[in-house]
């Protein structure tokens, strides 16, 4: 009988998407701020006003929320998929 694939712990699976997206978040911010003004850039899209630090902040987060989301759908999409008529899949 075939040995079912060890299963990871789910902190595993959560530092697994939270530490990569941290830094691809850290490294998009920089980028990204490099070359826009986060003043700028609330005052063209009619947000209140915000300072630097605070718009870095609210960008941070806005990149490690995307980044993190693209890691959660990569580990999602890393399980093996159930064939009809198999007994995985009921």
């Amino acid at each position: 009988m075939p040995r079912s694939p060890a299963r990871i712990p789910r902190i595993q699976t959560v530092i697994a998407i939270l530490w990569p997206s941290f830094l691809t978040s850290a490294l998009a911010t920089i980028v990204f701020f490099t070359l826009f003004d986060p003043v700028l850039l609330a005052n063209m899209a009619g947000l209140p006003p915000v300072s630097h630090l605070g718009g870095y902040t609210l960008g941070f987060f806005a990149f490690w929320l995307l980044t993190a989301s693209t890691s959660a759908l990569t580990c999602y999409f890393q399980q093996p998929c159930h064939t009809a008529g198999t007994p995985e899949a009921g």
